[in-house]
């Protein structure tokens, strides 16, 4: 029989029966629903802290398309009418909706809160599972260490409660993984029910986000390598599970665009095949590994690598590789694309951090059991004051401060709106760059400007046209406009269109702060608020 990978918690087979007993687990981690309690209260103070703005498609790509099935308004982006999203991420939040609506809880308050509160109860339940996985690969010890790492992250913390189907992928990634026998070693016997789990699992998250393929191809492949039934696995669990999950998916998806649409044929067929997703934008191959993977572990990344080498589980860490390398070829990279392995990579950091415990603890003998909770050496409470102090004030300044003024705007308008103080509202900044009716919960005429992509290449969008140029581009624009009552845009285009906007009587009435230092344009310090004379 194989042995398990070494690590700092399991005691070697042979070990002597006389050997001190193990120490007691503390009450915390006495049982999984303890454990789940603290993910789920953490992150549930977690989604309350988080204020900004971070990605579009949190609010256009979720919340908005929920709004419009649950109250008959809202705007569908261009990829709606292309038909390459599939309705099963935003109907979650839509059943939300629905429930406040009922409940008379449709406030601003609730309707800005509540879908982050909904996403940590699943957050919590991907934290949970880290921690069991951690368990069954490297025993108590790593776990503890290793759900430490997953909510001392930074942008853990800053992304996970948001609303973005990412989030959702990676929970189901991480349940995935714990049900796939192929992830644990040989020598452990799972039941045969829990591929089959982690098959549906594995086709929910496709239907969800059809890249996360990238993942489920690997795991697939290495499962098709290690089983000994590999027709078994194709033709009577891979085929079925896929065919009854997909087939579902795509009845809903039929139901919700009123004719049959392959969602995950259209999203691949774009984004994969055409390179549709380079009209948003393109980094080096290189950026994940120089930049955007490494920004998200920030200070864990030294403990990802040295758990890395340590523990020698070279299936987890070659799908971190597999998924970094796949994802470089394309041309379109974002941080959130690669959020399912962040989790794995800080799982390696508890390895890490176990292993130092283990180590230099005074306390423990050597092959014994470990506490997280027995007194930390000097060094080890170095290393935690070290990542917590540069993880937490990370993360409270980009969930607290940075680029609140999107947020905090459409805010203020619900409120006024709720007041009937509003009447149509002009956006003059780049598309999607705050939430909509989702967050203004009033059927009122608004109007931003598009960025569809053009079928014709070299044409330039409303939104690149108006950064170009904005007082060239807003005096065409108010030839055949009908005046808002309210226009929201930032300091930035605001000192340019001060004159025009007092010429055509708007007044400022209200100035929000977004943000301290400049993301891909110009410094955008402040949201501002103009409305018409006489509002």
């Amino acid at each position: 029989m194989r042995q398990r990978h070494k690590n700092p918690t399991i005691p070697p087979p042979n070990q002597p029966t006389t050997q001190k007993p193990k120490l007691s687990k503390s009450f915390i981690f006495s049982s999984t629903k303890r454990v789940f309690a603290l993910c789920l209260a953490f992150r549930v103070v977690n989604a309350l802290l988080v204020q900004t703005y971070f990605n579009p498609d949190e609010h256009w790509q979720a919340l908005e398309v929920a709004h419009r099935i649950a109250f008959g308004y809202g705007h569908l982006t261009w990829e709606w009418k292309k038909g390459i999203r599939s309705y099963l991420h935003p109907v979650l939040f839509s059943v939300l909706y629905k429930v406040l609506s009922l409940l008379g809880l449709d406030t601003p308050w609730f309707m800005t809160r509540a879908p982050r509160l909904l996403q940590s109860i699943c957050s919590s339940v991907g934290d949970l599972y880290l921690y069991k996985l951690s368990d069954v690969l490297f025993g108590d010890c790593v776990a503890k260490w290793a759900l430490f790492a997953q909510l001392a992250n930074w942008f853990m913390i800053f992304c996970f409660p948001r609303t973005l189907s990412n989030n959702l992928e990676t929970v189901l990634t991480l349940i995935g993984l714990y049900h796939w026998p192929c992830i644990r070693d040989s020598s452990t016997k799972i039941p045969l029910v829990s591929r089959k789990w982690g098959l549906a699992i594995a086709a929910l998250a496709f239907s969800i986000r059809p890249t996360s393929a990238i993942i489920w191809v690997y795991v697939g492949l290495l499962e098709l390598f290690v089983t000994r039934d590999r027709l078994r696995f194709i033709f009577l669990e891979v085929v079925p599970i896929g065919v009854l999950v997909l087939g579902l998916t795509c009845l809903l998806d039929r139901l919700m665009y009123g004719s049959w649409v392959l969602v995950p044929l259209n999203f691949l067929k774009f984004n994969f095949l055409s390179s549709g997703g380079d009209y948003y934008g393109t980094h080096k191959w290189h950026w994940y590994f120089t930049q955007g993977f490494t920004v998200m572990l920030f200070t864990f990344l030294p403990f990802s690598v040295a758990g890395i080498i340590q523990s020698k589980q070279w299936k987890l860490s070659g799908l971190i590789a597999w998924v970094l390398g796949l994802y470089s070829v394309l041309g379109h990279k974002e941080f959130r694309f690669v959020l399912p392995v962040l989790p794995i990579a800080l799982m390696f950091s508890g390895y890490a951090l176990a292993k130092m415990n283990a180590s230099d603890s005074p306390n423990v003998e050597k092959k014994g059991s470990l506490n997280i909770h027995t007194r930390c050496p000097s060094k080890m409470q170095f290393f935690i004051f070290f990542l917590l102090a540069t993880n937490i004030p990370m993360a409270l300044y980009m969930s607290l401060i940075h680029q609140r003024g999107t947020e905090d705007v459409m805010i203020y308008l619900s409120k006024e709106a709720r007041n009937e103080k509003v009447e149509s509202i002009l956006f003059l900044m780049q598309c999607h760059a705050t939430p909509y009716y989702s967050t203004l919960h009033r059927n009122l005429p608004m109007r931003f400007l598009d960025c569809s992509p053009s079928e014709e290449k070299g044409v330039l969008d409303e939104s690149d046209r108006f950064m170009m140029d904005p007082v060239s581009f807003v005096t065409e624009f108010a030839k055949n406009w009908s005046k808002p009552s309210h226009v929201v845009l930032f300091d930035s285009e605001e000192r340019l269109l001060r004159d025009f906007l007092i010429s055509h009587s708007y007044r400022e009435i209200r100035r929000f702060f977004h943000s301290h230092f400049k993301v891909d344009r110009n410094l955008q310090s402040s949201v501002v608020v103009y409305v018409l004379a006489g509002q």
